[in-house]
């Protein structure tokens, strides 16, 4: 495989795509091969350190899901519904709705608890089991990862 001559100023072109319109990755292909140029937002606490403002969640699912903030133990917690992808966690269907579901409410199993999307598509996270919603670990538009627990479910 013949390699690319390394064109910063493609990179630098693709790094300035990427900063104004807020994606996270971006790939070119042409006949002399492909640039993937990829980075991965800043984190919320060292954004608010540097003086930028950090995006808030919408105000209304924020009020109505406190968020605990998780333990590493919570994962291998026997009620953990843990995320099966990566991608951007939202609790209600739509900004400004209710919240799928509160802490302290009852669910059944199968019942929709949350979403996640990933790729622009919207995956609905449901209960594994029937139960009480006790903790909620992630908060609207929070970045998840694959096995890392989103709620307990008791």
């Amino acid at each position: 495989m013949a390699s690319l001559p390394f064109n910063d100023e493609v990179v630098r072109t693709l790094a300035a795509i990427l900063t104004e319109t807020g994606l996270t990755e971006i790939e070119i292909e042409g006949k002399e091969g492909r640039i993937r140029v990829v980075r991965t937002p800043a984190p919320i606490a060292a954004t608010v350190a540097a003086g930028v403002a950090a995006p808030v969640p919408a105000a209304s699912v924020a009020a109505a899901m406190p968020v605990a903030a998780p333990v590493a133990d919570e994962a291998a917690h026997p009620g953990a519904v843990n995320s099966p992808m990566v991608g951007i966690a939202y609790l209600a269907p739509e900004p400004g709705a209710a919240a799928f579901v509160t802490i302290g409410q009852s669910v059944t199993a199968g019942q929709t608890l949350m979403l996640i999307e990933a790729m622009k598509t919207f995956n609905q996270i449901k209960a594994p089991k029937s139960g009480t919603v006790t903790r909620v670990l992630v908060a609207t538009g929070a970045p998840v990862e694959f096995g890392q627990p989103l709620m307990i479910v008791e």
